[in-house]
């Protein structure tokens, strides 16, 4: 779970290029068969054995030693002759002996793996001891055919932003929010059906298989847990050691979920701001009963009247409320995230913030020219079917976050429920957080308009049959309660092993070395610690 949500006005080439690579990769692979009553598609064993050539990673800043590639996977799996669409890659390769690969995904909804592990992956240089540490942009994400909602998500969020005196009749607030979810559909295209999380864990048996691993070998956080839970429901009889950081709910209904993360991101907000004001260069002085109310007044101000930006459109409250988000997640942020709010309070320079609330979408990923011999569906040009860098809509990562969360989430109230508590709802989420309330409750309301989601997480992704995985919830987390890891622990059953990260931030590998060191453990020698144990605070060691 990510608590990024800010639909911006898309860069509209973007979108269409991704529908325009889905258009084309339908005639990248032969044509599937079926059994011979017809029914039945074939297996995916042609998408099993591609081949995935991996090459430099060019562009500004990318390490020299990541490598890059693609995958290619069914945009349907119940029609693998269809369409395809490609999944941009990338790894650093093992050092040791290396026993096969561990597969990333550092969170989300809408978070692109292959820019964290170029900017991130010093953090995972210990297990390249066995394996080749490989992350990807998942289906709907980053280069891997991008979702948007042009600019209609704007106008849904100044909908939610009415005056609450005028919500007695909800109607025009529906209407615009379906016509929301009627733009997002048009400039996402194909891959909108099924860019939920089920889709996306057959992706990653895709990507094992393609690596040429027997198990899955698994590092997830935050949404990454849920991705990693549904995998192992799907698929019990290949999972190889797997870890879950930074626990989703599995069961928690969305507009709970909403609440939930609103309550934690204002602790988070408090917590950052008591930090900050012992900085004498903190924007919002020194005393942090008045400098909360800076930031609030920040917020309304720019909803009012917003700041332009160097790409034509201007940045909002709720923009600024999503930047702000995206930095709380970690201490290590709060430096940057004080200087980028100083450079936009100081000078009204956005581009600190934007980077925020894009998710840091920058860094160019291009692999070599094609190999003329290659002919497999992951082989030659590793850029071929991916959405080039600067191709990426601005509206990315909060419109794959929505997408796929409705996506996972069976339950739509209806027109006359919505209108029956938009008040209440509104009141709720206000009171978790004067901040974030608005924006989380207009995550919920976005999937209005927006086809059913899936009963299968709820009703199926419990009490699996898999070795024993492990489970890290961190006490502290604003994003991912430590309860949800409690719960979901014993939705999955004997298998999950939980450690009780005594600490504080969003997931614990990156914050605690305890952590960090008993995940190496498991991934490289399936050591696990016993369930229950902790890992302390102030515990380095």
């Amino acid at each position: 779970m990510l608590a990024k949500l800010s639909t911006r006005p898309a860069l509209r080439r973007g979108a269409l290029a991704a529908v325009a690579a889905l258009t084309l990769l339908g005639t990248g692979l032969p044509a599937a068969t079926t059994d011979k009553d017809g029914g039945r598609p074939a297996d995916l064993s042609r998408f099993h054995d591609q081949k995935i050539t991996w090459g430099k990673c060019t562009g500004d800043g990318m390490p020299d030693d990541l490598q890059c590639a693609k995958a290619t996977v069914p945009v349907d799996y119940a029609r693998p002759g269809g369409a395809t669409l490609d999944l941009a890659l990338a790894r650093y390769r093992a050092t040791g002996d290396k026993r096969g690969s561990v597969l990333l995904n550092f969170g989300g909804p809408g978070g692109p793996g292959v820019p964290e592990l170029a900017y991130g992956g010093k953090e995972f240089m210990g297990l390249t001891d066995g394996y080749d540490v490989v992350t990807f942009d998942p289906r709907g994400v980053g280069r891997s055919s991008p979702v948007s909602c042009g600019d209609a998500g704007d106008d849904a969020y100044a909908a939610v932003d009415d005056d609450p005196d005028d919500l007695g009749d909800p109607r025009a607030l529906l209407a615009r929010l379906k016509k929301a979810a009627a733009a997002c559909a048009a400039h996402s295209g194909p891959v909108l059906p099924h860019i939920g999380t089920v889709d996306a864990a057959r992706d990653m048996d895709v990507i094992r298989a393609a690596l040429g691993d027997r198990k899955l070998n698994y590092l997830g956080f935050s949404y990454g847990t849920r991705l990693g839970a549904v995998y192992a429901a799907q698929f019990p009889d290949r999972v190889g050691r797997l870890v879950l950081d930074g626990v989703d709910t599995l069961t928690e209904p969305l507009a709970e979920q909403g609440i939930a993360g609103a309550r934690g991101q204002q602790v988070a907000l408090d917590d950052f701001v008591d930090w900050c004001v012992k900085d004498i260069a903190c924007p919002f002085g020194q005393d942090a009963r008045t400098a909360r109310e800076e930031v609030r007044r920040l917020v309304r101000s720019m909803d009012e009247d917003p700041v332009p930006t160097d790409f034509g459109e201007a940045f909002t409250g709720q923009d600024l409320v999503g930047a702000i988000g995206q930095g709380l997640y970690s201490k290590q942020l709060w430096p940057s995230l004080e200087r980028a709010l100083a450079r936009l309070v100081e000078d009204g320079d956005t581009s600190g913030v934007m980077a925020f609330a894009t998710g840091g979408l920058s860094l160019p990923v291009r692999g070599p020219a094609r190999d003329p011999g290659g002919g497999d569906p992951g082989g030659g040009d590793p850029s071929g079917g991916l959405v080039d860098e600067e191709e990426i809509p601005l509206d990315n990562l909060p419109a794959a976050l929505m997408a796929i969360n409705c996506a996972d989430d069976p339950d739509r109230p209806t027109a006359g429920r919505i209108t029956a508590d938009l008040k209440r709802l509104r009141a709720a989420y206000e009171e978790a957080s004067p901040v974030f309330g608005r924006y989380r409750l207009t995550q919920v309301l976005m999937c209005y308009g927006r086809p059913r989601g899936t009963d299968y997480i709820r009703d199926e992704v419990k009490d699996l049959d898999t070795p024993r995985m492990l489970l890290v919830g961190t006490r502290g987390d604003p994003a991912t309660p430590y309860r949800w890891t409690v719960e979901t622990a014993e939705r999955l059953g004997s298998s999950a092993v939980v450690l009780d990260n005594r600490g504080e931030g969003h997931t614990g590998y990156g914050s605690s070395k305890c952590v960090h060191r008993k995940v190496d453990d498991f991934l490289l020698y399936g050591s696990l610690p016993p369930s229950g144990s902790s890992c302390g605070a102030d515990e380095d060691g």
